[in-house]
């Protein structure tokens, strides 16, 4: 989708596949996407949609059940795709693409120290001494804001509070150095204060390590604050992408216009939150059509029976919607949509977050 050619990652035609019981599920369907070198790319979508599937493809973590079953996922030379050897995994994952999840206590071991947990992947991926590990240890412990971290080092996981483990959880991915660190809803489990220092941590590494940014996130404030390009997802494709003032000022599919109208934190005081109607559809059973299709209010007939191509926007925007051949009827997008710029500004000057950008 992309035109820029300092790309870091590039999937074609991604098809992932999951054998349940006797029926098999159809996870990613047929995704085409490029990742551009240092930047922050946020993929959103409801739950199920297929975000965190599609990016365990990167670092060969699909459960066991699962498959690529089509398509190419190229990084440095290499199809990620044809790698089926655990080996060959471990020179990949975490050493060049890391990732950090939401909850932080699945993530570190309970019995290790902090100190032992971060030094262990700096020895392993670096080749460091014990004690230099140690000092790197301490100098990322300090860097990812740990307080007093030569103290702090001997302490185990259950003596820090969920913000700090997620802290530690960053520094240890990014013991070695990533060049691309996903970061799967990494605040979701913590408060809303801890939520946006977490965030203004990632945002502050990223810039200062060079490394290319890939949030999964159900969280459009998240989006507002760190994106340069979003991509939305639906039953397993994605329907949208752009630049992040795209897609929150000028989106044109209608399932994106249907997130952009139910963020709560825009509504008007008296007004019904509004809520898109419907469920997305079975992934185990084949789609025709445009798979928003029923749940969709601006729906014709062809989006039942043939499913719409990319349509360029501009040079970094597409949409998969029918809504844009010049042959569709013209549909102006809700007033929730037309009004969300003025809105984001309101609750940015009463002090609030979402759309605020440094």
């Amino acid at each position: 989708m992309s035109e820029n050619r300092n790309i870091i990652l590039s999937v074609r035609n991604l098809e992932v596949k999951f054998k349940v019981r006797d029926r098999v599920l159809t996870a990613i369907r047929n995704i085409s996407m490029d990742f551009e070198e240092g930047k922050v790319v946020a993929i959103v979508g409801e739950s199920g949609s297929g975000k965190s599937v599609f990016t365990k493809t990167f670092t060969g973590m699909l459960e066991i059940n699962g498959e690529v079953s089509q398509g190419e996922i190229w990084f440095e030379g290499q199809d990620l795709a044809k790698i089926k050897n655990p080996a060959e995994w471990e020179k990949i994952r975490g050493k060049k693409i890391a990732t950090v999840f939401q909850d932080p206590m699945t993530s570190l071991n309970p019995v290790k120290t902090i100190g032992d947990q971060i030094s262990e992947v700096i020895i392993k991926h670096q080749g460091k001494s014990k004690s230099e590990a140690k000092q790197m240890a301490i100098d990322l412990m300090a860097k990812v804001g740990i307080h007093n971290p030569e103290l702090r080092f001997d302490e185990y996981p259950f003596m820090y509070s969920g913000g700090m483990r997620q802290r530690i959880v960053i520094a240890i991915a990014l013991a070695c150095r990533p060049k691309i660190l996903i970061c799967d809803e990494p605040t979701t489990a913590l408060d809303v204060t801890i939520q946006a220092q977490i965030i203004r941590l990632i945002k502050y590494l990223a810039q200062e390590y060079g490394f290319t940014t890939i949030y999964i996130t159900h969280d459009l404030g998240v989006v507002a604050n760190v994106a340069d390009t979003v991509a939305v997802m639906y039953a397993g494709q994605i329907i949208e992408y752009g630049s992040v003032d795209e897609i929150f000022y000028d989106s044109r599919h209608p399932y994106t216009w249907g997130l952009m109208s139910s963020l709560p934190q825009l509504g008007e005081k008296g007004e019904e939150l509004f809520a898109i109607r419907g469920t997305p559809p079975s992934l185990f059973e084949e789609i025709k059509g445009d798979a928003f299709a029923p749940r969709n209010n601006y729906a014709m007939k062809i989006d039942y029976e043939e499913e719409p191509p990319f349509f360029k926007v501009s040079d970094t925007h597409y949409a998969k919607t029918w809504l844009l051949d010049p042959r569709a009827p013209h549909v102006e997008p809700p007033a929730a949509v037309q009004e969300l710029h003025a809105r984001m500004l309101a609750l940015t000057a009463k002090g609030g977050t979402y759309g605020e950008r440094e």
